[in-house]
């Protein structure tokens, strides 16, 4: 993959999503609004997306594996999806006030995830992760949340440490002191997270994506789980899985029902909300109280935990995200999307053995994570997520962008709406793109 062949090629084949980055580079930083959307030359500009496809402002055609971020389990403008918003934004798009959908969608959340006894919504998964770690060290009287390296939950200070290393550096800006009330430890390794707790003495959560860091670029198992939740139950340390992205793609009640093992506290986003904005944090019942009003002044004025949010259940978000958590209960469309991306890995790894270049293409339900340069038995967490992040994974998206498939970098997410024919035409790009390379490489 040359680079000065991919910028070229770029440049033709879309020419006006560089007039547009040309534009927003004048406006925005970078001229993006997320970090992951950054990409050189300039990324492609999307018009329109339906189903499995979605097409740029050229016309140009991509087999899509963003899934909104992982957003979109049916897949894109689902119709159903597209039926409920445009008849609440007749009704009104926010009330200010309560409304029966909050309720219906707090009751499937219950009704979805075993650990789910209350439910509060919120307005991203940032802000789930963020009130979790809040309400456990309410409840526990503690300070401290451990975290584990390559394990991301959200951009507040307490947790943008230790997305490598365990003892990487934060983002400029991040306050030392909420940094200074952050475990960060290797992750996969029960007995450290234990030895932790009981040397600290003031740990109030632990805090884990449950499908592995960087949802699931660094694998983990239900052993690891199950320990965690034997740990932390032991030493009455509030466990919370950030389900953001596993909420409702494993399976219908998510990680917790997938490897089967109940957390004290999950946050979710992304599938909740339908591909809206929109989150939310459940949990035990008697952690959850802790947002509760009583009669009783000096609870409400002391100890009750403060929260608000304009946007919170704001009543498209809770149209969209009722309309998908039906279809998510009949358990149809993750059956669907697994299926697919195992083949779709399978496909990929047969390319792999084909072309003579070492790497592997793993899963976690229907996300897919591409691992070049690795051998198949190489699970160093440091080396998975720098190949995530690094200039081979952004080469490789180029490459297949040009293609018509456009990939997370290192992998991505399927939905119920993709097809035989999208895996196939991935399966062909991506032999297009290696043996290319292989040539080079001669």
């Amino acid at each position: 993959m040359d680079r000065s062949a991919l910028e070229e090629r770029f440049n033709v084949q879309l020419p006006s999503s560089k007039v547009l980055y040309d534009r927003a580079c004048q406006v925005l930083p970078s001229g993006v609004t997320h970090d992951a959307r950054y990409l050189t030359p300039f990324p492609p500009y999307i018009d329109r997306a339906f189903g499995s496809r979605k097409w740029d402002v050229d016309g140009n055609e991509y087999v899509d594996y963003w899934m909104g971020h992982g957003a979109l389990l049916l897949g894109h403008a689902h119709p159903k999806l597209v039926q409920a918003i445009q008849e609440q934004v007749a009704r009104g798009t926010h009330f200010g006030g309560c409304h029966e959908l909050e309720i219906r969608w707090a009751e499937l959340i219950s009704q979805l995830m075993p650990a789910a006894e209350k439910v509060r919504f919120v307005g991203s998964g940032t802000e789930a992760t963020h009130l979790a770690m809040r309400l456990a060290r309410a409840f526990t009287g503690k300070t401290k949340t451990i975290k584990f390296a390559g394990h991301f939950h959200g951009w507040h200070d307490a947790v943008t440490s230790a997305v490598i290393e365990p003892d990487e550096a934060p983002s400029p800006g991040v306050l030392r002191s909420s940094l200074e009330a952050t475990i960060s430890l290797p992750p996969n390794d029960s007995a450290l997270v234990e030895k932790a707790i009981e040397q600290d003495g003031d740990v109030a959560a632990v805090i884990v994506e449950p499908g592995g860091g960087s949802w699931g670029t660094i694998p983990t198992t239900g052993e690891f789980l199950r320990e965690l939740r034997r740990v932390t139950a032991q030493h009455k340390v509030v466990l919370i899985f950030d389900e953001v992205v596993t909420g409702f793609r494993l399976a219908p009640g998510g990680a917790q029902e997938y490897y089967g093992v109940v957390p004290d506290l999950v946050c979710l986003a992304k599938v909740v909300a339908g591909g809206l904005p929109g989150g939310a944090i459940a949990g035990r019942r008697e952690i959850m109280e802790l947002l509760a009003f009583k009669d009783d002044p000096d609870w409400n004025r002391r100890r009750k935990i403060a929260h608000q949010g304009t946007f919170n259940a704001n009543p498209l978000s809770a149209a969209a995200g009722i309309a998908v958590l039906e279809e998510v209960a009949k358990g149809d469309c993750i059956r669907q999307a697994n299926g697919l991306c195992a083949q779709l890995a399978d496909g990929m790894n047969e390319v792999l053995q084909g072309a003579g270049i070492p790497g592997r293409v793993y899963v976690l339900g229907s996300m897919f994570h591409i691992a070049l340069e690795v051998e198949p038995d190489d699970a160093d967490y440091r080396h998975l997520v720098r190949l995530a992040k690094g200039p081979k994974a952004s080469e490789l998206r180029k490459a297949m962008l040009l293609e018509g498939v456009d990939l997370m970098r290192n992998g991505g997410f399927l939905s119920a709406a993709h097809t035989a024919d999208d895996i196939d035409k991935t399966i062909e790009a991506f032999a297009k793109i290696l043996t290319a390379k292989r040539r080079m490489d001669r």
